[in-house]
């Protein structure tokens, strides 16, 4: 086999992972509790080749991350090979998408296939996913997973099928690439932000709280935490040296939106990651009038709409 095919779909936080621990390879400071969503994917294809390349939606690039990644593969497997990495996203790459979560995710699978011939498990399917993006940890598993703070691989909760009503919509504000890259902003927060040591030391209580909420169907409740969650993180990144600011206007208006739909009897939640991208959490019943109530407040925006879903899958390729 020379050729595989790999699916994995993005990790949202819900807890939000947000700053590395200063030892090991992308070892998380904090915890976090994440959902895998179905109706955003990244196809990656590596092929076995003399050289590394790396094509990434259609154009050739030199991405330092995927570069090292493949360099600590090969260490860790001890491999000769090189690799033609062919990887395409169905949602905007590096904007606050968790395209890196899915990126990684898929690439790790597929280099194990290549490399081991054989269906990892998928704790070691993580951990190796975690060495090219912490959050990618995650996305080898479907619906809830689960990343305690300092660990080397994430864990699955519960499946998909948990809870069938949640649907995330993703509002698209910003297509481009981020200005500041999520790892680069994550050190600049630890190493500056004087909010940074209470973000650690508070977010073990967020989490019990959110556990406790997902494994009782409690829907208000763990939307409140979710948007603590948030809302706490970028706290730490307005006080950084410089501010970390990726909000743009309609990031706030979509935010005052939804506190005003939870007024009128909506059970909408916010969150956001690294980038100025809105997330509302809601029931699929309330999806229509969410949608409507974003058209007319706030304008024709590009959204996508996603659902608990699967984790990354292998596929063999003909040569």
């Amino acid at each position: 086999m020379t050729k595989v095919r790999a699916l994995a779909h993005p990790s949202l936080a819900l807890i939000k992972y947000w700053g590395k621990q200063e030892s090991g390879i992308n070892l998380p400071a904090v915890p976090s509790l994440a959902l895998t969503l179905e109706g955003l994917t990244t196809t990656t294809t590596v092929s076995l080749v003399e050289n590394d390349q790396i094509v990434l939606n259609g154009k050739a690039v030199s991405d330092p991350k995927v570069i090292e990644f493949l360099e600590r593969i090969r260490q860790l497997t001890h491999s000769p090979y090189h690799f033609l990495v062919e990887s395409t996203n169905d949602f905007p790459t590096a904007a606050g998408l968790a395209s890196s979560s899915s990126g990684f995710a898929a690439l790790a699978a597929a280099l194990w296939a290549l490399i081991h011939h054989d269906e990892p498990k998928p704790k070691n399917l993580s951990e190796w996913a975690r060495l090219g993006s912490g959050s990618a940890s995650r996305s080898v598993f479907g619906g809830w997973t689960l990343w305690p703070a300092g660990a080397e691989f994430a864990e699955q909760l519960y499946g998909p099928d948990h809870w069938t009503e949640v649907r995330v919509i993703l509002f698209v504000l910003e297509s481009g690439a981020k200005p500041l890259g999520s790892r680069e902003a994550m050190n600049l927060t630890r190493q500056t932000s004087p909010y940074y040591p209470a973000w650690v030391s508070d977010s073990p209580q967020l989490l019990q709280r959110a556990l406790e909420a997902l494994n009782t169907k409690a829907w208000k409740k763990l939307g409140e935490v979710l948007r603590l969650s948030y809302l706490r993180m970028f706290a730490t990144m307005y006080a950084a040296d410089p501010p970390i600011i990726y909000w743009l206007p309609e990031s706030l208006q979509l935010i005052r939106l939804a506190e005003e739909l939870r007024q009128n009897g909506l059970s909408v939640f916010e969150t956001m990651d690294a980038g100025p991208q809105v997330k509302y959490f809601c029931r699929e019943e309330e999806l229509p009038r969410v949608l409507q109530a974003v058209a007319e407040r706030v304008g024709q925006l590009d959204y996508r709409v996603a659902k608990p879903g699967g984790g990354v899958r292998i596929e063999a390729c003909p040569d």
